[in-house]
């Protein structure tokens, strides 16, 4: 629970410092010394959680025509009817402060946790998203003429770090809502939430993923290319979305120079011998995908060379090499070199993942034909 005196000193401080826009989280400011403040700080004294509750709704009454003081008021019963498991109520009171005090990023962290309980992934999201609005308000600031730009930069980091923790909590909630959300149209939807309000968020390759497989279940194609297109039109050199892009064109045969140009950009922006194992993760999902291109074009050998870098690349990430293992199984079968196909299937086959029944399909179907011909 905030305390009254520690509002006051904030605001105080606030002063001191650059001004604010109301645009940025907005404190609410409880004056030290004044009536409403003795008042609230005699409720905190107070143990008992339902006279807790009670003595709020009185302060209300009594300060109805003090903005600042219902709203503080309306925080903390929400917190308290949370501690207490009534959620419903801790819903109500917190969006009623929030209303009074859209920008305030302690009650939008509040309402946040509160859908958290209820487990209610598209407000944890949609709180998200308005905390994130606020956080990205402070770098849109005017600076004030009489500020060098370097005192501005720095007074905008110092705001910026003030709230990080928020923004940062506020993320991984949304991050973890939509991860838990089962319905792929709600989980979508979240995600196109999510992305533009959080551009370059610590969870890109994940949320991309989950785009990719919710698109996948829906299967809507043209939502998903929609999708990445706005995404990157936000972050041009987000690896993961450029990785998704390539994948969703790589199974269309006329599509294959589209999939090639997304894949070749995540290699220009790696570079050669990637050096740690995230870009060697990307740049060999980037040669799977290529060589998931070729082989929809029946070129073979570009195919291979693309494929067998892949299995390079990702061996320490089997379930990623798993696919690339894989097609270039299949390669090697369509080139009718029995020994390599099989090789690289069995390893395909030992791996455990979404291409282990498929590869051992293909071996069956190898050693059949071989059957065969004797």
């Amino acid at each position: 629970m905030v305390k009254p005196r520690r509002i006051a000193r904030l605001f105080l401080l606030v002063l001191l410092s650059s001004v604010i826009s109301l645009s940025q989280s907005t404190p609410i400011v409880i004056p030290a010394g004044t009536p409403e403040d003795k008042d609230l700080a005699a409720i905190t004294f107070e143990s008992d959680g339902q006279k807790r509750i009670a003595a709020y709704e009185e302060f209300m009454k009594k300060y109805a025509d003090n903005q600042a003081a219902v709203a503080y008021a309306e925080w903390q019963l929400s917190q308290q009817y949370l501690a207490a498991g009534d959620n419903a109520k801790a819903m109500e009171f917190g969006n009623k402060a929030l209303e009074a005090y859209p920008h305030n990023l302690d009650i939008i962290q509040s309402q946040a946790t509160i859908a958290q309980a209820m487990k209610d992934n598209s407000k944890v999201v949609a709180y998200a998203v308005q905390g994130a609005g606020v956080y990205d308000s402070i770098a849109k600031q005017p600076k004030p003429a009489d500020v060098s730009d370097a005192d501005w930069a720095s007074t905008i980091a110092t705001q910026q770090k003030s709230v990080q923790n928020t923004y940062d909590f506020l993320q991984t909630s949304a991050y973890n809502a939509i991860a838990s959300e089962q319905d792929p149209n709600k989980r979508m939807a979240e995600i196109e939430k999510f992305t533009p309000a959080f551009p370059k968020s610590k969870f890109e390759a994940q949320i991309s993923q989950l785009a990719l497989y919710s698109l996948r279940q829906l299967n809507q194609p043209q939502r998903l290319v929609a999708y990445g297109e706005k995404a990157l039109a936000a972050n041009p050199n987000s690896l993961p979305t450029l990785l998704m892009m390539a994948d969703a064109y790589a199974a269309d045969p006329k599509e294959a120079a589209k999939s090639a140009s997304y894949a070749n950009k995540v290699l220009a922006i790696i570079g050669a011998n990637p050096d740690d194992k995230e870009k060697k993760s990307y740049a060999g999902l980037a040669h799977a995908t290529l060589g998931r291109a070729e082989l929809n074009q029946e070129k073979l050998v570009p195919a291979i060379t693309d494929l067998k870098a892949a299995v390079s690349l990702l061996q320490d990430d089997p379930a990623d090499q798993q696919q690339a293992l894989y097609y270039l199984g299949y390669a090697y079968a369509k080139q009718n070199r029995k020994a390599d196909a099989v090789a690289t299937l069995q390893k395909a086959a030992g791996i455990a993942g979404p291409y282990q029944g498929p590869a051992k399909e293909m071996l069956a179907k190898i050693n059949a034909a071989a059957s065969a011909k004797k």
